[in-house]
């Protein structure tokens, strides 16, 4: 959530307490040994369990594990893929439901549905706190189950800001794929303006997100030192220095744009809020410790006006810079007192909504493996060590480059001539989201090939997309 106006009540709400966070075995799946295998595609479920104390449902097929406790907010309260949980779960609120209650805000972690903008200036701004839209208990119903499992979560009717969520969150049972729409609509008798916001907290302790071998090598009770957040910055950006500090210090050495473009923030321990008016329309969170990341795509709308202009913000917990009288700074104590998390939030565009009116927000999140080294995004999977085609004699060519992927399937070489014309497609190597994959092959085409794109096809056959596309490189002709 955005948090500039909300920081300031944090401070009586959240606990010390650190989440330490393995999965549960109930909800543990067997991680995937060995590069390109996938998990068997057997029918989805949506059953209801105990989590952390909570009566929840979860949705799961072989890759995924979701978790929603309809009664907190609709929360989606935690995602594990592979065994590995990515979202911050408080520790002190867990297994616990606290009707909405004035001046407070309970935190209870996981990924909800927000509004914009924040404030208490006027009607035209969420003074936000803990109230029905943030704490309200949702309806739970399930759409469809086997080929596809799709859940849908219907908030109450809030009569302060006139408005009502509806949530549908869907799993394919042979993708880790997790589909949302969300739906926000006008039931007061009145024309509303407001953005919905997607709230992703994910867990930045050190350990918080311990699985077996990919235990974090941080000690516990301190913060993961290898945690980023990705996101193309807008080249023609109304940002000064192409993103908007909301909240927090002006010069912050944590966040910068990187010379390919790439807005960047590694997370540390303070508070900090970053805007964004980001178009391509993909944000990226990395586990470097565990080589761990998601993903989250959405459609971004060019002619639609974003709250603040915002299309992405990103919020890091902790203590705040605070300037004395005589001007001289200093840190807070904490407000968060300990647990650390950092929130990567997906704007939709300002809605003007007449009585009975609706809008959506659809996005999508895709779980796969990268580390600290990642490069891009494509719609296929993502890039850490880019691909290269270089001339190795003799007519053949040698492909290199290192990625994660999306779908289950095989990576395939398309090979193209000076002209443009196709030469064909060459099998790599298989593919699976669960593990990093690299690409370090030799081929002999019958023509000469003078461009080369690597695609992944999903196991149905469907080509995925490119993660790269590079000329053939014809090294030292001397």
């Amino acid at each position: 959530m955005s948090a500039g106006f909300v920081i300031k009540n944090r401070i009586a709400v959240l606990s010390a307490a650190i989440l330490l966070g393995s999965a549960s075995a109930c909800y543990a799946i067997a991680s995937n040994e060995g590069q390109g295998d996938s998990p068997k595609h057997n029918a989805c479920r949506v059953e209801a369990v105990d989590y952390k104390g909570w009566h929840a449902q979860q949705v799961s097929n072989a890759w995924v594990q979701l978790v929603v406790v309809p009664q907190n907010g609709g929360r989606l309260i935690q995602v594990t893929f592979a065994g590995h949980p990515y979202l911050f779960v408080n520790p002190k609120f867990a297994g616990k439901y606290f009707p909405p209650a004035s001046g407070q805000w309970f935190n209870y972690g996981g990924d909800k549905l927000w509004l914009l903008p924040e404030g208490n200036e006027d009607e035209q701004h969420w003074a936000g706190d803990s109230d029905i839209l943030d704490d309200g208990p949702f309806t739970f119903r399930k759409v469809s189950e086997g080929k596809t499992c799709e859940i849908e979560l219907t908030g109450p009717t809030d009569p302060q800001t006139g408005i009502q969520f509806v949530r549908n969150i869907s799993l394919d049972a042979d993708s880790s794929r997790i589909r949302f729409h969300a739906v926000m609509k006008n039931i007061s008798g009145h024309s509303l303006d407001w953005s919905m916001q997607s709230v992703s907290q994910y867990d930045t302790s050190a350990g918080g997100a311990q699985v077996g071998e990919h235990s974090s090598p941080n000690s516990a009770g301190h913060f993961n030192q290898d945690f980023w957040t990705f996101t193309p910055a807008n080249p023609l950006s109304s940002y000064l220095n192409r993103y908007h500090v909301r909240f927090g210090p002006a010069q912050n050495p944590a966040v910068r744009v990187r010379d390919d473009g790439l807005f960047t923030v590694h997370y540390v321990h303070m508070a900090a809020e970053l805007w964004l008016d980001s178009k391509e329309g993909w944000l990226a969170v990395v586990d470097g410790a565990t080589r761990y990341a998601m993903v989250e795509r959405f459609r971004y709308e060019e002619n639609s006006t974003y709250p603040g202009k915002a299309s992405v913000i990103f919020w890091t917990n902790g203590p705040e810079i605070r300037l004395s009288s005589d001007g001289m700074p200093s840190l807070s104590s904490d407000p968060d007192a300990g647990p650390y998390y950092l929130e990567a939030e997906i704007n939709s565009p300002m809605c003007h909504l007449r009585p009975g009116e609706s809008c959506t927000l659809d996005t999508e999140w895709f779980p796969t493996r990268a580390g600290s080294d990642f490069r891009s995004a494509t719609e296929s999977g993502v890039v850490m060590r880019p691909l290269q085609a270089t001339n190795s004699g003799d007519g053949k060519i040698k492909l290199s480059g290192s990625f994660g992927v999306f779908y289950s399937g095989s990576l395939v070489a398309h090979l193209y001539d000076e002209h443009g014309r196709s030469l064909g497609t060459t099998p790599i190597v298989n593919a699976s989201p669960s593990e990093p994959v690299s690409v370090d092959s030799e081929l002999s085409p019958k023509t000469k090939a003078a461009r080369v794109s690597l695609h992944l096809q999903d196991e149905s056959g469907v080509d995925r997309g490119s993660l790269g596309e590079v000329r053939v490189d014809e090294g030292d002709k001397r």
